[in-house]
């Protein structure tokens, strides 16, 4: 039988990372998608435990993996994932469907399981990982440019070069290195606008461009030499998703 090769041109294969507690089930696994075509084998784990392990070193875009395993199963190691890759779970346990389906896997393979079954299983898969380069490529495109109404005018101004945003009542201060902007808009409604992966919103009343932070030191953040209030209610999300996962010493 040749190969199906459901990957199209342009677009690259998906590391992939297999975890089973049965190395006939890895070879299965590896075998079909070897017939299958479009994805790289990134590693091929006996465990839990191992399959941590990678993730730490190596990007996987999808994952197959088993549930009853020893010392940690494939749903208590899922659950510890933060960001899991994209899932298939292969399993010989049809009661855990629920379990997996809760924590939005692809598709849950009962085994023994057919190519064509898998074939199904791992073009759902790409679809998402396809649907996700997309959105990727419409985030990074965004454009830089946005314009402001400033009396009778437009002014346009870069995003990118925001430091920060104050919020005044119904009013909004835009601090640039060199200029300020007063305009009428709600802090709210301009977090919408602006990529969320660039901006936290520190306190109510102001609003950060993560890359131009100097420092941080107990309830303060410092933008350029400018002191900003850090809130003791957002301090917790701020240190997790802006300072804790770009830290590189501990």
């Amino acid at each position: 039988m040749s190969k199906i090769n459901i990957e199209t041109e342009g677009q690259s294969s998906m590391r992939c990372l297999i975890v089973d507690d049965e190395m006939y089930a890895i070879e299965g696994v590896a075998d079909y998608l070897d017939e299958i075509g479009g994805f790289n084998i990134v590693a091929k784990c006996s465990s839990a435990m191992e399959a941590i392990e990678v993730l730490k070193t190596e990007h996987i875009d999808l994952l197959f993996l088993d549930i009853n395993m020893p010392r940690l199963t494939g749903l208590e190691f899922l659950e510890l994932l933060e960001n899991p890759p994209l899932t298939i779970l292969t399993t010989a346990y049809a009661e855990f469907a629920l379990d997996g389906f809760r924590l939005n896997v692809v598709d849950y393979l009962l085994k023994p399981y057919s190519l064509q079954r898998f074939f199904t299983a791992v073009s759902k898969a790409r679809e998402l990982y396809q649907s996700k380069l997309l959105l990727q490529k419409d985030q990074s495109t965004k454009a830089v440019t946005m314009y402001i109404r400033q009396g009778s005018a437009y002014q346009r101004i870069e995003w990118e070069e925001i430091l920060f945003v104050e919020g005044m009542q119904n009013y909004l201060k835009l601090c640039f290195k060199d200029k300020e902007y007063i305009i009428h808009q709600t802090m709210s409604s301009l977090e919408d606008v602006l990529p969320k992966d660039s901006f936290f919103r520190i306190h109510n009343s102001y609003l950060v461009h993560v890359r131009h932070i100097d420092s941080i030191f107990s309830n303060r953040v410092i933008v350029k030499g400018k002191e900003l209030p850090l809130s003791k209610y957002r301090r917790e999300a701020f240190f997790n998703s802006v300072v804790y996962k770009n830290l590189i010493s501990k």
